[in-house]
């Protein structure tokens, strides 16, 4: 029978493998840095006012196991880090607000120099229980944070994505999307067209991968096939390129300078993926033109113009309505309506020329408009 057991807390160690870390670049971070990351990111301060107010408790141990002769905690971490700064005084000055570094005593630091612990013989005993309280508990983690673990369980401990499906209460689709995304990840950096490190952002946005694989346009342009949910390299090699290309375009390169073209999934996912499914908006994309501009070369001409034409016609009217409170007697300004007036009087004449020849009306009629 397995015995809570109180245990020195300088002695408790942060699990830098936890997936709540996993879709940080934290490199060479310093512990210190950590528990400031963990404040800002992963909500400590309702543990540490918990804390304060009431004591650790008792009855939650902290789940840890040995690893290279140090106690490694792999389920409390939130809880650790929250009694880490509480007892260090300089973490608690430079990270706490004064209205709860002032309930910090002296007592309760005492109180805390140990804390309740489970000590397991490896990960693998705890698995069932972190899943559920994770995956689809009271304390769910993000998906990215789901997926490392699901990915853990499955590819270490040889548990179906059924097992795992049915022991933290989710569904066998939902387990297995986040394992394929995850695995895609693991494939682009072993390929070496990845690196989650280099992300032009601070945490790698999980979610717009494993939604982007449930799209065809995606799964096309990487030659994913339905059966291939489950392996551990979903895209075939001759892909590689392409792997590197869209994850490039998710998540951007610190080293290339790059941006991600993704800034929310909607609309940009499916443009994106409307663009993977035309070769000239490919082309235009990896020439270095926007998703937006990439995503008019997936379609029809006609579509384009008419969406062009309609939209300039709106930005006209919000000038019009604007004219005699924002033009601020700017020659250059003036200048740039005058261009305008031209292009629209070639651009009429154009169309009329085209319109008349469909018709066979040789005679110039007067000018259309709406009103």
């Amino acid at each position: 029978m397995l015995n809570i057991e109180p245990v020195k807390t300088d002695l408790l160690n942060i699990d830098y493998k936890n997936p709540r870390l996993a879709e940080f670049n934290l490199g060479g971070a310093n512990i210190n840095e950590v528990y400031k990351l963990l404040w800002d990111e992963m909500a400590l301060e309702e543990i540490v006012i918990s804390i304060t107010a009431h004591g650790f408790f008792q009855t939650e141990p902290l789940l840890v196991v040995v690893e290279n002769k140090k106690k490694v905690v792999i389920e409390g971490n939130r809880r650790l880090s929250a009694v880490k700064i509480i007892l260090d005084e300089n973490l608690s000055r430079d990270i706490l607000p004064d209205r709860i570094s002032e309930k910090i005593t002296r007592k309760l630091r005492k109180e805390l120099e140990t804390l309740p612990v489970l000590e397991l013989k490896s990960r693998e005993e705890a698995w069932r229980f972190i899943g559920f309280k994770h995956i689809n508990g009271a304390a769910k983690w993000n998906s990215f944070a789901k997926a490392i673990y699901i990915a853990d369980v499955h590819n270490k401990y040889k548990i179906s994505l059924d097992d795992i499906a049915y022991q933290v209460g989710d569904t066998h689709n939902t387990v297995q999307k986040l394992y394929q995304g995850i695995m895609v990840i693991e494939q682009a950096e072993k390929l070496k067209v990845f690196d989650r490190t280099d992300i032009a952002k601070r945490r790698l946005y999980f979610s717009h991968l494993y939604t982007a694989l449930q799209y065809e346009g995606f799964k096309e342009f990487l030659g994913i096939s339905e059966s291939d949910a489950e392996l551990k390299a979903p895209v075939p090699i001759e892909k590689k390129t392409e792997l590197g290309e869209v994850l490039t375009w998710l998540y951007g390169s610190k080293k290339k300078d790059i941006d991600p073209i993704i800034k929310s999934q909607n609309p940009d996912l499916r443009n994106l993926e409307r663009v993977l499914s035309s070769k000239p908006a490919v082309a235009a994309l990896r020439s270095g033109y926007t998703l937006e501009q990439a995503y008019e070369f997936s379609l029809p001409s006609a579509t384009v113009f008419q969406e062009n034409l309609l939209a300039t016609k709106r930005y006209l009217q919000k000038a019009w309505a604007n004219v005699t409170t924002g033009y601020d007697k700017s020659f250059d300004l003036l200048k740039t309506a005058g261009s305008i007036a031209d292009i629209a009087d070639k651009l009429y004449s154009e169309m009329e020329k085209i319109r008349n020849q469909e018709s066979g009306n040789s005679k110039k009629p007067k000018r259309i408009t709406e009103d």
